[in-house]
């Protein structure tokens, strides 16, 4: 993957719901939301990072020490930093992207 990012994991599914990726980039655990949505200018306000408010922020770091603890990884580990990143996807009608945002250290 580029940027130097490793998949662990996809579609990890909980009690609280799905985290959308599982990432490993050098010396940082990264788990990513993914949000989709169709329409839009590029950059035009109410897109698709701007709809993960504060209960789904709880909700993603939740899944996330259930991913943890599913592997017995300690959340504050040697293994190095937890990041929680989103990345935005604006779509044509058709499907073809139009823009991709990724925001590292979302929250």
């Amino acid at each position: 993957m580029r940027a130097g990012y490793r998949v662990l994991e996809r579609n990890y599914r909980t009690r609280a719901g799905e985290l959308d990726l599982v990432l490993l980039a050098p010396g940082c655990l990264v788990f990513c939301e993914v949000r989709a949505r169709v329409g839009g200018a590029p950059g035009e306000p109410g897109g698709s990072l701007e709809s993960i408010g504060p209960d789904k922020r709880r909700r993603l770091r939740r899944m996330a020490r259930a991913w943890l603890s599913e592997r017995d990884i300690p959340p504050r580990s040697d293994a190095g930093e937890i990041r929680f990143d989103v990345i935005g996807l604006t779509l044509t009608r058709s499907g073809a992207l139009v823009e991709l945002e990724h925001v590292e250290g979302a929250f």
